[in-house]
């Protein structure tokens, strides 16, 4: 897959590249959800019918980043994991536009002018919700009456799970709210996080259960506070590992913490995990993290936990 960084207006540079027909579908795709993938792939399909390569156009930073509109905060799938998951759909060529405070005021017909008319698309592929230009003054309607004789648009219906509409939003809660399930199903994956192994408090060792300390390398949607079930693997240690993780701020032992800490203990083994770098596939959610009145009760706690975990995982001890 081809990553092509843009700015408005389209460099002529980038014009002379991009002279090949293509079809693009449109959109910011944080998470790259089930909804996604059915744009995606109407995307992949068109563009192997005709012959053309399947782009993707997209946003970075999240709009949301920039114009701070709502409680956006951290990403479902950072750029490393947007594009790995990409390249997997199909996508041949994917364009990441500098989304900035000057490009937020460029109008829909701006937009299609001095950015898609230039990339030479054959057809846009856009789900049914989709808004572009200042404000989201437009629409899938309106870019189809900006195309018109130069570019043909698509526009994909919702996707469904259970009769509810699959969306970015709605997964961010589940996550946030202790509905694993939810986020796991509507994603059509596990969620994942990633993170460096660094030097923690040590106290799981002296408990008999130590952990890997995660500090996140991207910007992700922390979960809920609580303990995990989950699988893990570095980039020295390929084949995923079963666990259980911890996702809290240590109330038996401190007050005050507010950033969630990412502790993950790893069944049946041993080896220095420090400064590898960890990506967590989460599983299933166990319990909330609560206050233990002693060590003593935490450890108990803790064992149960990784019972639960093994069972969920199907991991004999």
């Amino acid at each position: 897959m081809r990553i092509v960084s843009l700015s408005y207006p389209v460099s002529s540079d980038i014009v002379r590249e991009a002279a090949e027909p293509k079809v693009a579908a449109i959109g910011q795709f944080d998470g790259l959800h089930l909804g996604h993938a059915s744009v995606l792939s109407t995307a992949v399909n068109i563009a192997r019918e005709n012959g053309v390569p399947a782009a993707l156009i997209t946003f970075y930073p999240h709009p949301k980043d920039v114009i701070g509109k709502g409680s956006y905060e951290g990403y479902l799938t950072p750029q490393p994991d947007k594009q790995q998951l990409l390249e997997q759909m199909g996508i041949d060529i994917l364009y990441v536009v500098e989304f900035n405070k000057e490009f937020s005021q460029v109008s829909p017909e701006a937009f299609v002018e001095e950015m898609l008319f230039p990339l030479n698309l054959q057809t846009a592929v856009v789900g049914f919700d989709f808004r572009f230009g200042h404000k989201g003054a437009g629409d899938a309607v309106k870019l189809q009456e900006l195309g018109e004789g130069k570019m043909s648009v698509v526009t994909v219906p919702p996707f469904l799970v259970d009769g509810e509409k699959v969306g970015s939003s709605s997964i961010r809660i589940a996550l946030k709210t202790g509905q694993l399930s939810d986020a796991n199903r509507w994603l059509g994956r596990n969620y994942h996080i990633r993170g460096t192994v660094v030097h923690g408090e040590k106290r799981g060792r002296k408990i008999g259960f130590p952990t890997a300390n995660l500090e996140l390398t991207d910007p992700f949607v922390a979960p809920a506070l609580g303990v995990y079930a989950v699988r893990a693997r570095t980039d020295k240690h390929y084949d995923w590992i079963p666990g259980v993780m911890n996702v809290g701020v240590k109330p038996t032992f401190h007050e005050g913490i507010t950033e969630p800490i990412f502790e993950v203990h790893l069944f049946d083994f041993e080896g220095d995990l420090y400064d590898q770098i960890m990506t967590v596939d989460i599983v299933q959610y166990i319990r909330k993290e609560h206050k233990f009145e002693s060590v003593q009760e935490l450890v108990e706690w803790i064992q149960r936990d990784a019972v639960e975990a093994r069972k969920i995982l199907n991991v004999s001890e």
